[in-house]
This record gives structure tokens, sequence and C-alpha cells, in this order.
């Protein structure tokens, strides 16, 4: 490089190679938090309702290309540049501003009100933090570290840092106060039964794959939500389900990865590598 001449710094975005959020995210493992969060999603009835009203993914023609883009978007989001990030969310602010659910006696909602956007994000998050710890990939304090990074990526989407937990305490602190107005709800059963089948239009060996994380995932959920699934609530489906996690996440990396951006496959390079 000759005096004068520009300096070639790669802008990292909101994370960058030396933050637990990027090493949390290059681990194929993670897919099964991915599943965890919509199986969580769905049981706060306004945000499913909204969904169900509003979203491709209940459309087996249209579902995997929707699911593709949702991975986009949290790939560029967790990895992209400042730019980048910027024009994602942009994006999808402008679409959830469009966006109206409605209730059964007629009520119209927005889907971006704060309380949605908020039970949306920490479901996400408490699933990565989940997993992650579960799997082996975080400590304790690895993980509230990772909860406090990704107050950023809550802003991303439209959210007052003010209102995001920033801890795993927080984040139970959360899930207490609002777990008295979640149910299972039908628009919750059609979703969950279209995430357990294989997607149609999905590529043969990725259909199945992600069935079967799905089906999984089901068995990391807390024991009030496997409740409401209908399902066992007992300690020893945690403890069976920690050992298949640990076990997973091996056998998960020859996963083939999902179609990705430069700046993903670059950020899975830095990470690997160092």
């Amino acid at each position: 490089m000759t005096p004068g001449s520009a300096v070639d710094i790669h802008d990292d975005g909101l994370f960058g190679p030396d933050s637990v959020t990027w090493r949390v995210h290059v681990e194929p493992v993670l897919w099964i938090a991915g599943m965890r969060a919509l199986l969580l999603q769905s049981l706060h009835p306004r945000v499913m309702r909204g969904t169900y009203q509003n979203s491709a993914l209940f459309d087996p023609k249209k579902a995997w290309p929707r699911f593709q883009r949702t991975v986009e978007f949290v790939g560029t989001r967790t990895f992209g540049s400042t730019a980048e990030i910027e024009v994602a969310g942009s994006r999808v602010r402008r679409l959830h501003a469009t966006l109206r659910g409605h209730d059964p006696d007629g009520t119209a909602f927005r889907l971006d009100e704060p309380e949605h956007l908020l039970w949306v994000h920490v479901c996400e998050i408490d699933s990565y933090v989940d997993i992650a710890r579960r799997a082996g990939v975080l400590d304790a304090a690895d993980a509230d570290t990772y909860v406090a990074e990704n107050v950023r990526a809550a802003e991303v989407v439209g959210l007052d840092p003010a209102i995001v937990p920033a801890t795993q305490a927080e984040m139970a602190a959360y899930f207490e106060r609002v777990r008295p107005g979640l149910r299972m709800t039908d628009e919750a059963r059609l979703g969950v039964g279209g995430l357990l089948r294989p997607q149609p239009h999905a590529p043969a060996g990725i259909a199945v794959t992600l069935s079967t994380l799905a089906g999984l995932a089901l068995g990391t959920l807390p024991r009030w939500a496997r409740r409401m699934y209908g399902l066992p609530g007992l300690p020893t489906t945690d403890a069976a389900t920690t050992v298949a996690l640990r076990l997973t996440r091996g056998a998960t990396t020859l996963l083939p990865d999902p179609p990705m951006p430069p700046q993903i496959a670059r950020a899975r390079e830095l990470v690997r590598s160092a």
C-alpha cells in the first residue's frame, strides 16, 4: 500500500469477530434455536394472529422463500455492515408499519406495536441463549454478554433499547410478566403443524432437516411452554434434550449452509480461524 492510499477497513456492523454474538451465530446447532423461537413466539395470541393474517409462512407455495428471507435478514443484522443493516432494518420497519391484524371482535391492531416487537425479540434471544448454553457454546457470563449485545439488534426493528431486557434475569422477569396472557390458539396449531411437516417447496434434504430440527426444538421449550403444547413438562425431558443438543452440535456441522451474502461467509471464516 502506498503512502496516502485509502485504508481498507471492513465495517463489522453491530458486533464484529470479537463479539459473543458472532461466536454463537456461526454454530449450525443454532438452527434449532430459530425453530424454538418460532414455537415460543406462536404462544402470544395477538402476535400469532397478526402473523397468520399477514404472513406467507402459511402458504405452502410461499413458505420456503419467506423463510429464506427471514434467515437472510437475521444474517445481515448479525454479520452485515452498518449500511447493509440500515437498509435491511428500514425495509423491515416500513413493511411492519403497513401491516394490521384483527381480533375476533374486529378490533384492528398494528403488528409493529412495541409489545409485539418486544415479544418476538425476547423469544428469539432467549432461544439462542438457551440452545447455545445447553449445547456447550456459552457459559453463564457469556450468555449475559450475548443478551446485552443484542439490545442493538432490537433497535434495528424499531424498539426503544430502554425497554429491552439486557440480562438473562431481565428476560426471565419479562416472561413471568407476560405468561398469563399466553395460550395455544388455532392459528398457532396451524403454524406449528406447518413447521413439523417437510416444506414441499424446499430442497429435499433441507425440507426433511428443517422438520426434524423443529421436532427437536419442541423439547427445548420451557416446561410451561411445553405444557401449552400438550407435551410433558418434566425435568427428565430437559436432561434428555440437553444431551441431544450436545450430540447434535457436532452432527450439525455436516448440514449445508443456506444461501448467504458474502459478508456472512467472511464472518464465519474470521470466527472459525480465531
